[in-house]
């Protein structure tokens, strides 16, 4: 099916995690020549396919997928990177005809692509180990107490164990000599967006109750998929740790920390009840700072997800966008 004129042409589909933007997006690639760009700082690594709902091979062989699998976990994949890479598919996608369609919850890549970035220091891996390695021996909440003496202000917005932050905080500190929170001025470099924050469509629940009984809907097939098995074959490379980003993702995170208290033993019935209650937590709280950031958008086409006419009212609006 062809597209006729339009002066959209590029979409988005939003969420928080479990909100069905994976069958949303199957949805429209059925209906419309659409090809998935996706938003996922987790998605990015090869080999962590149960722990991130990475789209099956059937599903990434019915429309073409982007952006997955293109990291080994030891690789760090920034929101810069994330900009230029969808920047350039999204003009390779519409030269062959077809719709970018920009589909997942990683809200710090969507903001990068709408917004522009502040400009940063790049990142520099030998600062980022020395970091590491003092965070290993002394704990995270030692470096934040150092964020305090450089960066008060960005270390009153962070937890003690926000390890990716404060990381990132005192690795600009030392690069730059400069806090990173005089660098989050606001006034990106000129940015020419290929994306309009009124052709995101954003899939957000009414109930928040219905969204934490599929996160443990999904929480719990994961587990029974092999998780932890999955996590297993990552540790027994031997260049992986717990404080790369990878091994941040949800779920990633917990697990490890699980199977380093026990040690060579499997994990206990205890154990593993544990490891459900604390990845649950974790992504709870994902979908509430997902949430937050989403309705700071005004403009965004909002569809309640927990809705039983929710697949239809996305179709619908994706109709309206692209035939409109």
């Amino acid at each position: 099916m062809s597209l006729p004129p339009s002066s959209v042409r590029c979409i988005a589909l939003a969420g928080p995690t479990a909100s069905g933007k994976s069958a949303a997006s199957l949805a429209i690639a059925r209906r419309w020549p659409v090809e998935i760009i996706s938003v996922d700082s987790a998605l990015v690594y090869r080999g962590m396919d149960i722990g991130t709902a990475k789209p099956t091979p059937a599903e990434q062989a019915e429309v073409p997928h982007h952006l997955i699998d293109i990291r080994d976990p030891l690789d760090a994949y920034s929101a810069a990177a994330f900009v230029s890479d969808a920047t350039r598919l999204i003009g390779e996608i519409q030269a062959r005809g077809r719709t970018p369609v920009l589909v997942g919850g990683t809200m710090l890549y969507f903001k990068a692509l709408l917004q522009g970035m502040d400009d940063m220091p790049q990142a520099d891996a030998a600062v980022r180990e020395r970091i590491d390695a003092r965070a290993r021996d002394q704990g995270w909440p030692a470096l934040h107490a150092e964020l305090v003496q450089v960066d008060p202000a960005t270390a009153a917005r962070l937890s003690p164990n926000d390890s990716q932050r404060i990381q990132r905080a005192l690795e600009v500190f030392e690069v730059s000599g400069q806090p990173i929170s005089a660098l989050h001025t606001g006034h990106a470099s000129p940015h020419q967006s290929p994306l309009k924050p009124q052709h995101l469509i954003s899939l957000e629940p009414d109930h928040r109750a219905w969204l934490h009984g599929r996160i443990a809907q999904r929480f719990d097939a994961m587990l029974a998929d092999g998780l932890v098995a999955e996590v297993q074959r990552l540790r027994a490379r031997g260049d992986l740790h717990i404080d790369l980003p990878s091994m941040r993702c949800v779920g990633y995170r917990q697990t490890w920390e699980l199977l380093d208290a026990a040690g060579a033993a499997p994990l206990s019935p205890a154990q593993l009840a544990e490891l459900r209650e604390r990845g649950l937590a974790a992504t709870r709280q994902l979908a509430k700072r997902q949430l937050t950031w989403l309705r700071s958008m005004p403009q965004r086409r909002v569809i309640a997800c927990d809705a039983p006419e929710a697949p239809a009212l996305v179709l619908e609006s994706v109709r309206a966008l692209l035939e409109g």
